[in-house]
């Protein structure tokens, strides 16, 4: 495409910070697979040839030789609900953890719901969702709106976390509609809203999963029925 222009390359650098995507509603993806994903979305592509210093303009240590520009996509209530099942993350900040979530919910069919979670459109999130950001349907909420959703919604509430009521994680199978709230691995769920506690039984010797494995685990439960 040619030499970046410095105000481009201004511009690719604001999207290292959130409140700079959020105000220009724009984000950094970086990498074909993402790129390829992202394409519907993408505003301006750029490789190490277009630019001065490349590896400054991007976020990752051994940066691939291609990024890209992209609209962060603008996902509805609506949107999110289409779904049978609905992922809500509660406090999830590990970008790694949201991105492979947001993966998962491309590959079973979920929406989802972030509650004071990583932002979706950080090049982190992106990465690791391998650009599923700009499939699956996600809107992110604070912790009043998202009690408030969880009200209205007419589907039953689980809560994926171990207590002494809890219920085996096949109760969410057969459920036409559900919406499931994890919590991140150190500090649980704290949202104030009622639902079914299920656990997922594993070896006690393993003290806990990663909120992405029990994800995972419950949506292939929901996928497979």
């Amino acid at each position: 495409m040619g030499m970046l222009s410095q105000n481009q390359e201004r511009l690719i650098r604001s999207l290292h910070t959130g409140s700079n995507r959020q105000r220009l509603g724009l984000c950094l993806v970086e990498g074909e697979k993402s790129i390829r994903e992202a394409r519907d979305y993408v505003e301006l592509l750029f490789n190490r040839q277009d630019c001065r210093d490349f590896d400054r303009l991007v976020t990752t240590e051994t940066p691939q030789n291609g990024a890209a520009v992209a609209r962060i996509p603008k996902w509805t209530e609506n949107d999110v609900t289409r779904n049978a099942t609905i992922i809500v993350l509660d406090g999830v900040q590990d970008p790694g953890n949201v991105g492979s979530i947001v993966r998962l919910c491309r590959g079973f069919g979920a929406g989802l719901v972030l509650i004071e979670s990583a932002e979706p459109s950080s090049p982190k999130v992106i990465r690791s969702s391998a650009g599923a950001i700009f499939h699956v349907p996600w809107v992110r909420m604070s912790k009043a709106t998202g009690t408030d959703f969880l009200s209205r919604i007419d589907r039953p509430i689980f809560r994926l976390e171990k207590w002494s009521g809890s219920v085996p994680i096949s109760a969410i199978a057969d459920c036409p509609e559900v919406a499931l709230i994890a919590g991140s691995e150190g500090k649980g769920i704290k949202l104030k809203v009622d639902g079914q506690s299920v656990a997922i039984d594993h070896d006690p010797e393993l003290e806990s999963l990663n909120v992405s494995q029990a994800a995972a685990i419950a949506l292939y439960i929901r996928y497979r029925k």
